[in-house]
C-alpha cells in the first residue's frame, strides 16, 4: 500500500500518518518527491484498511501497489532517486553520469595514490578500490582488509574522490560503513539477505550488483530487502550474467538498463570490466552502457595492470581512463545526460 500525501502536507501531519500506521502493526518509509511526499507500507500480509488513513488529515489518496518489489517501484516514487554526497558535488543519479574509477584491490599506498591522482586528473569523482576481496581460489590475494579502508580514506581527504569499496561480511560490512562513503554488495552476495538487511540498518549509500544468474525481479527484491530496512539510497549495478559465451568473462545485459529504468526510481550503473574481462572490450561497451541511460560507469583502473594481484587483464590502463572520459563527455548529452569533471587535480607532492 502506498499514502501519497497532498503537496501542501506538512512535517507535522506526515509524522502523525507514519506513526498511525506504525500503531496498525505495519512499517512506514516516507519518501519525499519533488511535488509531495509517498509513504510506503510494509509488514502487511494483506490489504490495508484505507477508511482510516485516507481520513487522516494531509492525505491525498492511499493505492495499492501492484509490484512485490513496493519501495524500489515507481509506484511508490515516479521521481528518480539521486545520491548526493555532502561536501561536494558528487552525485549517483538524475541527469549526471557517475564514474567510478580504481584498481580491483588495494595492493599498497603507492599503488592506491598514483591510480587516484590519474583518474581524478581524468574528472573521476569516485574511486574504487579492493579492501576485502571474494576470491575463486582461497590462494589468492584476499586484500589488505583495514590498511586498504585507511589508504582510501587518505585518497579521499588529498584528492576529494568519494570512496567506494565491498563488504563481504557483517565485520567488514561495518568497517566499510565506517571508512567509505559508498557499500558495494558484490554479485555473489545479492541474494545474502541477512547481509542485505543488515546493510539496510546502515544510513550509507549502497551499491547493489547483479547476481550472476539474477533475473530483473530477484535483482529489484535484493534492492527490496535493504531498502525495506529504511535505507533508501541504494545503488544497482549491472556486471554482466554468465552465460555460454566464451569471448567474454560474462555476457553484458544492456537490456536491463531501460527495463529498470521503466520499472524502479533507483540508478543502476555498469561495469563492462566484469562484464567483458578483457581491457580491450571495456571502453566500447562503457559507450554503448551511456547510450543505453545508464546512470553511470564502474571500471578498474590500474597503472601497472599486468602487475596486479587481481582482475589485471580487465582492467585499463589510465590513458585509456582519460580516452574513456572524453568519449562519454560527447555521448551523454545525446541521451539527456552531463558529465561532471569537476575535480582536477595538478600532480600532486607527497
Amino acid at each position: 500500500m502506498l499514502v501519497v500525501m497532498k503537496a501542501q502536507a506538512t512535517q507535522e501531519e506526515i509524522r502523525e500518518v507514519c506513526a498511525t500506521i506504525e500503531q496498525l502493526g505495519f512499517r512506514a518509509h516516507p519518501l519525499p518527491g519533488a511535488q509531495r511526499t509517498a509513504i510506503g507500507i510494509t509488514g502487511n500480509q494483506g490489504e490495508v484498511e484505507r477508511g482510516n488513513l485516507e481520513a487522516l488529515s494531509g492525505v491525498a489518496e492511499v493505492i495499492r501497489v501492484s509490484k512485490a518489489y513496493k519501495l524500489a517501484s515507481r509506484e511508490v516514487k515516479n521521481e528518480d532517486t539521486v545520491i548526493r554526497f555532502a561536501g561536494t558535488d558528487a552525485a549517483i543519479g538524475g541527469g549526471s553520469l557517475a564514474i567510478i574509477a580504481g584498481p580491483c584491490s588495494i595492493e599498497s599506498r603507492e599503488q592506491a595514490f598514483a591510480i587516484a591522482e590519474q583518474v581524478a586528473a581524468a574528472g573521476a569523482q569516485f574511486f574504487r578500490g579492493g579492501a576485502f576481496k571474494p576470491r575463486t581460489s582461497p590462494y589468492a590475494f584476499q586484500g589488505l582488509g583495514v590498511e586498504a579502508l585507511v589508504i582510501m580514506a587518505e585518497i579521499r581527504a588529498r584528492f576529494g574522490l568519494r570512496i567506494v569499496t565491498e563488504a563481504l561480511d557483517n565485520e567488514s560490512l561495518d568497517l566499510a560503513a565506517k571508512w567509505a562513503d559508498v557499500v558495494q554488495i558484490g554479485a555473489r552476495n545479492m541474494q545474502n539477505f541477512s547481509l542485505l538487511k543488515r546493510a539496510g540498518r546502515l544510513r550509507k549509500p549502497v551499491l547493489l550488483k547483479r547476481g550472476l544468474a539474477a533475473t530483473l525481479e530477484e535483482f529489484l527484491m535484493s534492492a527490496e530487502y535493504v531498502m525495506s530496512e529504511g535505507n533508501y539510497e541504494v545503488i544497482l549495478c549491472e556486471r554482466g550474467v554468465r552465460t555460454f559465451v566464451d569471448h567474454a568473462r560474462n555476457t553484458l545485459d544492456l537490456s536491463i538498463i531501460p527495463a529498470v529504468r521503466r520499472l524502479s526510481h533507483l540508478p543502476i550503473l555498469v561495469d563492462p570490466s566484469h562484464a567483458t574481462g578483457k581491457r580491450d572490450s571495456i571502453l566500447p561497451m562503457a559507450r554503448a552502457a551511456v547510450a543505453s541511460g545508464a546512470s553511470g560507469i564502474l571500471v578498474e583502473v590500474h597503472n601497472h595492470p599486468e602487475k596486479a594481484l587481481s582482475d589485471g587483464p580487465q582492467s585499463i590502463y589510465p590513458d585509456q581512463f582519460a580516452r574513456m572520459m572524453d568519449e562519454l563527455e560527447q555521448i551523454a548529452p545525446v541521451v539527456g545526460r552531463k558529465l561532471p569533471r569537476g575535480i582536477r587535480v595538478e600532480a600532486a607532492t607527497e
